[in-house]
């Protein structure tokens, strides 16, 4: 008998099995490896929406869970993988600028926007009406999360590398059985495989593929994360990640000639020297029309529970909503009504 099977390891099965293992829970993780969203996301965190001035709903709450978090994790495996880096709004005018100062006064965006102009040059780039700053930003190295973290799953007999097979899990009267592993409770946080799950897959999950490239530009200096209509991120030895696209039709994780275009043109909006693409990714963000994530338990099965719907801030929010949904379940702290996955349940009714 464990305390929670969890099904799926990306962000939001890494973000619940560590909530569990802080609180002393046991924990086995079933993971097939099929879902690669987290692994080649950007990684990103911004506690502001740059497109509409706005604040990240709940920004503060998720840094502050999510700091901690990553620091926790960094510390038991060993590695770094949380990147502190200003991100830079390169303006394309005037206008741009007067918006920013507009946005910088606004009293829930005044603690993440610098009311300074950066008016550093960067080899590599024109800027001629310079850059906002935004605070409180970095990216984590997800790769790497979820390299390590599988590994010291692994090395501690907590990990069954197979796809799951919904056909064996039982329901019993106050716990789950799978095959011959008995749970008190079983988190299914498959990103966009849920579409496969008997068991919610009538929640409007939507997929947003998002195409990104490694690009090798050694004239390019930049030690800060640019972010315009695409991020640029410095990853050493004159190596960038650079994304990423949005296409809600195409829900394959195999790289597109539109999205290289795309990407291609966007690169070149933003920098004025020679680069060359090394690698070419794709993926599919489990992501929802309502822009908040699938938090909660089923109508009819109390053991079995959602953690899903991360979209594309999945490293600020899976912290802080596998903690709403640990706390939800040990101690019956409600979950807020934007994230419970009720919200569709009373519309199907």
């Amino acid at each position: 008998m464990v305390d929670y099977l969890i099904v799926g390891c990306g962000l939001a099965g890494i973000s619940f099995s560590e909530m569990a293992l802080a609180n002393a829970k046991s924990i086995l993780v079933v993971d097939n490896d099929s879902q690669n969203s987290s692994k080649i996301a950007g990684g990103l965190y911004n506690p502001v929406i740059l497109k509409r001035f706005s604040e990240v709903w709940q920004a503060r709450e998720q840094l502050l869970v999510m700091n901690q978090f990553y620091a926790d994790l960094e510390q038991k495996l060993q590695i770094k993988v949380d990147f502190k880096k200003p991100i830079l709004r390169k303006f394309f005018s005037v206008e741009e600028q007067n918006n920013w100062f507009a946005a910088s006064d606004k009293p829930a965006l005044a603690p993440f926007l610098s009311a300074s102009i950066i008016t550093k040059k960067y080899s590599g780039i024109d800027s001629p009406f310079h850059y906002g700053e935004v605070l409180h930003t970095g990216y984590v190295d997800t790769a790497a999360l979820l390299e390590n973290y599988k590994k010291y799953l692994l090395q501690e007999s907590l990990m069954l590398l197979e796809s799951f097979d919904y056909e064996a899990l039982e329901v019993l009267s106050d716990s789950i059985r799978y095959k011959n592993i008995e749970a008190k409770h079983i988190i299914f946080a498959e990103g966009f495989g849920m579409h496969a799950n008997p068991y919610f897959s009538h929640l409007p999950l939507d997929g947003t593929k998002g195409e990104l490239f490694i690009i090798k530009a050694p004239n390019l200096d930049l030690d800060v994360i640019i972010n315009t209509s695409v991020f640029i991120l410095p990853l050493g030895d004159g190596l960038f990640k650079v994304g990423a696209t949005y296409n809600w039709k195409d829900k394959t994780d195999l790289p597109t000639e539109e999205g290289k275009q795309e990407l291609v043109d966007r690169i070149k909006e933003i920098i004025n020297c020679e680069f060359e693409i090394i690698s070419h990714f794709a993926g599919v963000r489990p992501t929802v029309k309502d822009r908040r994530p699938l938090v909660g338990t089923h109508t009819d099965y109390e053991s079995i529970h959602l953690l899903n719907g991360l979209g594309t801030r999945g490293v600020m929010l899976g912290p802080a909503m596998a903690k709403a949904l640990f706390e939800n379940i040990e101690y019956g702290i409600p979950l807020e009504k934007e994230i419970n996955i009720n919200r569709f349940e009373k519309r199907k009714r």
